[in-house]
């Protein structure tokens, strides 16, 4: 890369070497009159002050020593600050400018086994004027000390005393939530540590047993009793309140006087006698006195006795008729059914009692774990508090002890005087030369960069292989042929151009390794090429001719269409000219192949259509139907069609023929090619899908020649004139081939 690099700043240096001289000469100039201008000889003093560590009284407090320590690492930026700058002006009654303009001031931090040092220096014309600077400087700044000092101690007693009414808030809070967990839940946790918990849930377990064996014996008596009489609990309970009723036992009686009656006149009476009828509705009236009263007795309408009949009287008059024995029996089993219910109750409450307790014994755990976190969290305020306030109590006794942390080692002095000679003007310009040489060369590599061209082959091919173009081949510089040239038929005329026709061998090499590369493309090789080139004056033109001779030389059938309608046409370089009517008819021109084909007579196998020169609606031309037949009658009749075109960007001519082409062949020139038009190209040809076949690198380099080969009619040492260039170019340099102007 840096062969490259020295070839393109060589080139821009040719290029741009007047603003090189010119930038050179302003700074010579600039520097002598700097030299010119330069203040006589001047003579200062120099004083110099210094400050030490200062051996602090007995120190008993933590902080004050703490403050000792920091005001041991004191910087510039404090000690020569504008306020103590500013102290020191005031105090001697100078400008703070005039202050500033001398006083250096330098701190040297302590090391082991050393002091802190702060040295003052001041540099003026006025001694008296540098010693007082100097003392007041010492002076103040052994005050900033102390005042930071004093700063650092009271910022620590503000902050102390800021932060202990919220630290004493917190131990109280935390005091208040031990004691309500204490005054709620202490009691459970001391019964439970004396073991009372435990013996009361012993104690409800051993009454449950108690319960169990009374209630096992009540229940065995029930049965028994429920066996003997054949009655349940509640049928006994509704016999026995019914026997037991007067009202019941005298309706009883009643009605079994009146049945007695109804069966007596039964055997004389027939049923629909008055007689018979009275005592029957009698008979229904007592039984329904009877069925009421049962409902009286046993309370609830009916409800509170699952076994009465309803309103069946004579099932209550049987269970009414209950004897004293068995009466008495059934208020027994009724007796032992309340009892038994008493004692459920007693053995449900004993079970809850007993779960309640076993509940509270499995929280006594969490409970102490509880009052063991409340107390810890008590201890741990309790704790920074205490520090909190022996801190408060350290910094307030270090007010006593805080004093400054400088004092002054030696005062202003004066050290040396400084002679303040002009620079030599000889030296002056030796370095505005030297300086001048840089920035001039800086100036040309910079103008070469903002220009925006590649200046050298390896920067193209650099450029290519980036954006994954194929690189065809690099052509030669090609000279200019001789002043006058024969045509086929013995003519003499004036080329400009050099075609390899008038050239010797050793030129038309590379155009055959790119015939070449071009025939070894797809199946069969490109045979209909599309020449463009980004921008202008890049050569495209003269690489379609020469690759046209160049590929004519090996025997192929070669035609060169030129379809840059834009242009003059430049069929006149090979001495062939144009038919002057096909500018004012083009598609008649173009429509016969017979009127625009044109043979090379002194080049075998070459034909040419030559352009019809600058139309006002080229793509009109180009799109139309003569052309398009055109091109495939040619293909069909060539072995090879070469098709000029204008430059890619500036025209879509190239777009326009492209459906009917193999492929585009890109030529670029170091010099005028731009990295920006190379990608817009390359960017362009992927989004419309145009079949690129590579790049080739128009004047390259300049190939070896044998000085023993001579060029008919033609110097070897003749200059190479420039054609078209943008600037001049000499002998030998890459920019020396001839080119085409569009």
């Amino acid at each position: 890369m840096a062969i490259p690099l020295l070839q393109r700043y060589s080139i821009a240096f040719g290029k741009y070497k007047w603003y090189a001289a010119a930038t050179v000469l302003l700074t010579i100039l600039a520097a002598g009159a700097y030299g010119l201008n330069q203040a006589p000889v001047s003579v200062r003093y120099r004083y110099e002050g210094l400050l030490v560590s200062n051996n602090p009284p007995a120190v008993f407090s933590e902080t004050g020593a703490q403050i000792i320590q920091a005001g041991q690492a004191l910087d510039v930026a404090v000690l020569n600050a504008d306020d103590v700058q500013t102290a020191a002006a005031a105090a001697l009654d100078i400008p703070l400018k005039v202050l500033k303009q001398g006083l250096t001031v330098k701190v040297n931090p302590p090391k082991e086994g050393s002091q802190l040092q702060v040295q003052v220096i001041y540099v003026g014309e006025d001694k008296k004027l540098g010693e007082a600077v100097t003392n007041a400087m010492l002076g103040s700044m052994i005050e900033k000390s102390y005042a930071v000092n004093t700063a650092l101690l009271t910022a620590k007693i503000t902050a102390i005393q800021a932060r202990l009414p919220e630290v004493v808030e917190d131990l109280r809070q935390a005091e208040r939530s031990l004691e309500t967990f204490n005054r709620r839940e202490e009691a459970d946790l001391l019964t439970a540590q004396g073991g009372g918990l435990v013996g009361a849930i012993a104690s409800s377990r051993q009454q449950q047993r108690q319960l169990r064996l009374t209630l096992e014996g009540v229940t065995a008596q029930l049965q028994s009793l429920e066996s003997r009489l054949g009655l349940s609990v509640d049928q006994a309970y509704v016999s026995s309140a019914l026997s037991a009723d007067p009202i019941i036992a005298n309706l009883r009686n009643q009605i079994h006087a009146t049945e007695s009656q109804l069966a007596i006149l039964s055997r004389d009476l027939r049923p629909e006698h008055p007689s018979m009828v009275e005592l029957n509705n009698q008979k229904q009236a007592y039984e329904q006195l009877l069925q009421d009263r049962a409902t009286e007795v046993i309370g609830g309408g009916g409800l509170a006795a699952p076994l009465l009949p309803g309103s069946n009287p004579g099932l209550v008059r049987q269970e009414s008729s209950l004897d004293p024995t068995r009466q008495q029996l059934a208020n027994t089993l009724v007796n032992l059914q309340t009892q038994r219910d008493t004692l459920q109750q007693q053995l449900n409450a004993a079970l809850r009692t007993e779960q309640e307790l076993r509940q509270e014994y499995a929280s006594i755990p969490n409970k102490q774990l509880e009052q063991g976190r409340l107390a810890q969290d008590v201890a741990l305020k309790k704790a920074l508090h205490d520090r909190i306030q022996a801190a408060l109590v350290d910094a307030q006794a270090a007010e006593a002890e805080t004093v400054t942390s400088l004092q002054m080692a030696k005062p202003a002095t004066e050290t040396n005087q400084i002679i303040d000679a002009p620079t030599s003007r000889y030296l002056l310009l030796a370095g505005g030369g030297i300086g001048g040489v840089v920035l001039g060369g800086g100036l040309v590599f910079l103008l070469s960069v903002l220009e925006g061209r590649f200046y050298v082959t390896a920067e193209i091919e650099a450029a290519l292989k980036e954006q994954e173009a194929p690189l065809l081949g690099i052509l030669p510089t090609l000279p200019l042929p001789p002043s006058s040239s024969p045509d086929g038929f013995g003519t003499a005329y004036e080329p400009s151009w050099p075609l390899l026709n008038h050239l010797d061998p050793s030129y038309q090499r590379q155009y055959e390794i790119l015939r070449s590369s071009l025939s070894r493309l797809g199946e069969r090789g490109a045979r209909v090429i599309l020449v463009s080139s980004p921008g202008v004056q890049e050569g495209k033109t003269l690489t379609a001719y020469n690759l046209a001779m160049a590929t004519a030389q090996v025997g192929k059938r070669v035609l060169v269409l030129e379809a840059d309608l834009r242009h003059a046409t430049g069929s006149q370089q090979l001495g062939l000219v144009p038919n002057l009517d096909s500018a004012t008819e083009p598609l008649t021109y173009y429509g016969n192949v017979s009127d625009c084909l044109v043979p090379v007579p002194w080049v075998d196998n070459l034909y040419l259509i030559p352009s019809v020169g600058p139309q006002a609606h080229p793509a009109a031309v180009l799109e139309s139907s003569e052309m398009r037949a055109l091109i495939k009658d040619c293909k069909g009749r060539f072995d090879v069609v070469i098709i000029d075109t204008p430059s890619f960007l500036n025209h879509n001519d190239a777009l326009l023929l492209e459906p009917l082409v193999d492929g585009l062949l890109l030529v670029l020139r170091p010099g005028y090619s731009r990295p920006s038009q190379l990608k817009a190209v390359l960017a362009q040809m992927e989004t419309e899908k145009i079949p690129f076949l590579g790049a080739v690198i128009n004047d390259g380099f300049v190939p070896d020649r044998p000085p023993e080969v001579a060029i008919p009619g033609h110097s070897p040492q003749a200059p190479v004139r420039d054609h078209g260039f943008a600037y001049p170019a000499e002998e030998g340099s890459v920019y020396g081939a001839a080119a085409m102007t569009f």
